[in-house]
């Protein structure tokens, strides 16, 4: 997700995405644990992407 689609999100949109997105994080370190896991590059993409969101609420926060 790139940063100009999250901020034509509303705040709660990102909070519900940030724990979709932690959800899925949390099975894919469980499958990676396990050793199911099909696509690795998948987790360092989600931890960039709720990084994303999570600056844009700070922003938001902040009044930028």
């Amino acid at each position: 997700m790139k940063v100009n689609e999250i901020r034509e999100l509303s705040t709660e949109e990102i909070i519900a995405k940030i724990k979709e997105s932690k959800e899925e994080l949390f099975n894919l370190r469980f499958q990676q644990a396990t050793g199911n896991l099909e696509k690795p590059s998948r987790i360092k993409e989600l931890r960039h992407t709720v990084a994303r969101m999570k600056t844009v609420l700070k922003e938001r926060e902040l009044g930028k």
